[in-house]
This record gives structure tokens, sequence and C-alpha cells, in this order.
């Protein structure tokens, strides 16, 4: 990480989603890191919730944190599998605009690192949609570790050099 120690940390107001049929708030290990995480490095967590797998429930919940100008980038953790109940993939196609492509590649590469080849089993995804980032990570532990670590700690920090997220976010509804 090359952080620019002569600029200001700018945090962000990030939402938590936890994706599963069988985990509620006593046992959402990935989404207790997550928050962890989140928290440790200077951001908000503005909310967090648990859905089911089901991608219209969760299309609505996106829609209502976008929506809120107060969630600068929501987290999501599960349903990101090849199972027919693993649907954040297709519940993100309902609300983006637009695709961030090289964040599920640069996910695998590092995946592929501590899990070899069955990190391609992986549809971790992000996009923007109407002005807000979604970022979505496997559910396990170790995949959220992966993700947040490798990828998302550096680019929701204002500081991080030669470019981040976060610097973009004000230009991300330019037409």
């Amino acid at each position: 990480m090359a952080i620019d120690t002569s600029r200001t940390f700018k945090p962000i107001n990030i939402a938590l989603l936890t994706v599963s049929d069988t985990r509620g708030p006593e046992d959402d290990t990935s989404g207790d890191i997550l928050a962890e995480r989140i928290k440790s490095a200077g951001h908000h967590l503005a909310v967090r919730a648990i859905e089911k797998d089901d991608a219209v429930r969760i299309a609505s919940r996106l829609n209502n944190w976008i929506d809120d100008r107060s969630v600068d980038a929501v987290v999501i953790t599960g349903g990101t599998g090849l199972t027919g109940r693993d649907v954040t993939p297709e519940a993100l196609d309902r609300v983006k605009t637009r695709d961030i492509p090289g964040f599920g590649e640069l996910f695998r590469w590092l995946s592929f690192k501590t899990i070899g080849t069955s990190t391609i089993q992986s549809r971790a995804c992000a996009v923007v949609a109407r002005g807000t980032y979604i970022f979505a990570l496997p559910g396990s532990n170790g995949a959220v570790k992966d993700g947040w670590d490798g990828i998302l700690a550096e680019q929701l920090d204002s500081r991080n050099r030669p470019c981040n997220f976060v610097e973009l976010m004000p230009r991300l509804l330019e037409k």
C-alpha cells in the first residue's frame, strides 16, 4: 500500500450485508470480521443486515441503501458461489449502473494464493449503482479477509496512491 501521509484520511459510510439462508446475528462470523475491519480502518459502519439468498429481496435492500445518500459503499458477504441459491451477482445486476470487473479478477488472483484453483468457484464482483460502490465477497472468513485486506483496505483509503475509490466518489454521477 502506498499511503501518502501528507493527505488527510476521509472516512466513508459503509453498509454491510450478509447474504445467507442459514446465518443469524449470533453466528455471522464473516460479517463480524468485516464490521471489525471497517471500524478499525476508521470508517463508519452505517448499517448492518442479514438477507436471505433471494435476488429480489437483496436488490430491494440495496436500492434502499443506494438511495440513502449517507451510504457511500456497500460490502456484501455471501451468495457469490455457483449453487442455485447463490444469487448475489444476479441481485447486483438488478441495481448496477456499471461493473468494476477488475475487482473480481483481483480477488480471485489473491484468493488463488490461499485456496488454489478452488477460487474459480467464486463469483466475487463489484459494481457502481447510482453513485454507490457495492462490493460482493464470498461468505467464508478467509474470503472476507482476502477481500478487505488485499483490496478494500487500500482502495477505500483516500490516502492510497496512485489512486483510490474514495477520490472518485464525487464524480461517480457525472454525465
